[in-house]
């Protein structure tokens, strides 16, 4: 299912009560680029540190943006044995341009080339993205509705509202007091946004949000006052709602935050940043404040990339270069639980992914994700209870098992293979020094050979 700013406020007691019910959520993340072409010191090295590695990623999480976000709500069947329903949902997004707010982001070309490759819609992500923003953003927001210091940014906005302002003051030169009129299809917190300029630029109207637009009232200055001050107006026109419909996703991300399921992604890392960055507050500077934030945001976090590693080592699966491909093996006569494991249907009208594969579309892999931890999960307990000793399946069974991979996050490229959210993390496994002696390749000196070993 997709959803997008038209759709997304009317969904909104669905997606909570879908997430409040939930075992889990599976997790994927689309951007508009991955890493900045930085200067070779800043580059990611095999040698960082998880601190070295984070300050480094860092500024490309603040150079990009999010695209699309998929999830996959798994709740389990009540009354039937080892069932899950997942619910999967893409999410497009763009950043909220309300007021004083106007972001900056980049694209990579090779991103773009990715995604549309695999069929991702941009007209979707730039013409129906849902706003969203991060809690400093939400203050700077409030204090300029809280003091009047209102700017429409967009070019866009300002020409539509000098449409409008032309409009109802024609309107206002033959019109009586009492008298009104409607300004059509102004929805959303454009409608907002477009009140709140009309009652600065015009002291003898009032303004009224339905929904199909605008209703505009011809009023005394006594009566203006008045409305100006009833606490109705305060609660309806600006305050909650307007900041309800420019914070977007936020909404739903706090609705996720409050909800406390655990979060399942692969290869997640990544998608933690920006969840931090573009949902939450900006990212710090300080490594272990962003791992203590994330924490207590996500307090179980499980990273099927991680999971994975181990038990295929151990049981000699083929090697796999991607999440499709972990999910075809476990779904094959390769996995020895692949007959006892769980069962997962898709809803309805969540019903895409049922005989088609969509790799790299968010929801899908979110889909992924989710099936992938709970057939894991399965053959973790089997191996380590066995087949005629394990209790009747359940998630609780399989969070059991799966303790020793919970908050374990992968890091692609660095001195260590995790990142530990809930403690230290595991020191570096890298040799401290490395003996290079360059044979038959002149005119290279050690410095290139360490430049190109740190690359």
């Amino acid at each position: 299912m997709d959803v997008g700013a038209d759709e997304f406020e009317q969904s909104l007691p669905l997606l909570q009560e879908l997430v409040l019910g939930a075992d889990f959520v599976g997790l994927d993340i689309e951007f508009t680029g991955l890493r900045s072409n930085l200067s070779r010191p800043q580059q990611i090295s095999l040698f960082d540190l998880p601190s070295d590695w984070y300050l480094k990623t860092r500024h490309s999480v603040q150079q990009f943006t999010i695209c699309q976000i998929g999830l996959s709500v798994f709740s389990s069947i009540e009354g039937e044995s080892n069932k899950y329903v997942a619910h999967s949902c893409n999410f497009f997004l763009f950043p909220t341009t309300f007021g004083i707010l106007d972001s900056e982001f980049s694209f990579q070309a090779s991103s773009v080339q990715f995604l549309n490759q695999y069929g991702f819609d941009y007209n979707k992500f730039l013409k129906n993205g849902i706003p969203y923003m991060n809690e400093e953003q939400e203050k700077k927001i409030k204090h300029n509705i809280l003091t009047g210091n209102w700017r429409v940014r967009s070019s866009l906005d300002k020409d539509q509202i000098k449409v409008v302002i032309d409009e109802v003051t024609r309107w206002l030169d033959l019109a009586e007091e009492g008298d009104w009129m409607t300004l059509p299809g102004i929805t959303g917190f454009q409608a907002f946004e477009v009140q709140l300029v009309l009652r600065q630029a015009l002291p003898d109207i009032w303004t009224v949000p339905r929904d199909q637009g605008i209703i505009v009232k011809k009023v005394s200055k006594q009566h203006r006052w008045y409305l100006e001050n009833t606490s109705g107006d305060r609660a309806s026109c600006w305050k909650e709602k307007i900041l309800l419909s420019a914070r977007g996703f936020s909404v739903f991300f706090q609705m996720l935050v409050k909800a406390q399921k655990p979060l399942v992604g692969h290869n997640m890392m990544m998608d933690l940043l920006h969840l931090h960055e573009k949902f939450f507050r900006p990212l710090p500077e300080s490594y272990d404040q962003f791992k203590l934030n994330i924490h207590n945001l996500f307090p179980v976090l499980i990273d099927t990339k991680n999971v994975t590693k181990d038990i295929w080592k151990e049981l000699n699966f083929p090697r796999v270069s991607n999440l499709s491909e972990v999910y075809e093996v476990l779904n094959s006569d390769l996995n020895p639980t692949r007959n006892s494991g769980p069962v997962v249907i898709h809803a309805s009208k969540c019903e895409k992914y049922v005989e088609t594969k969509y790799p790299h579309e968010a929801a899908y892999d979110a889909f992924l994700c989710g099936s992938v931890l709970l057939k894991v999960a399965h053959l973790l307990a089997w191996r380590v209870r066995g087949a005629g000793s394990m209790p009747e399946p359940s998630f609780p069974l399989y969070l059991d098992v799966l303790a020793p991979y919970v908050n374990q996050v992968n890091l692609i490229r660095a001195g260590v293979p995790k990142i530990n959210f809930s403690g230290p993390d595991c020191p570096s496994i890298r040799p401290p020094v490395l003996l290079l002696r360059v044979r038959k390749w002149p005119g290279v000196n050690e410095q290139q050979v360490y430049l190109l070993g740190a690359s």
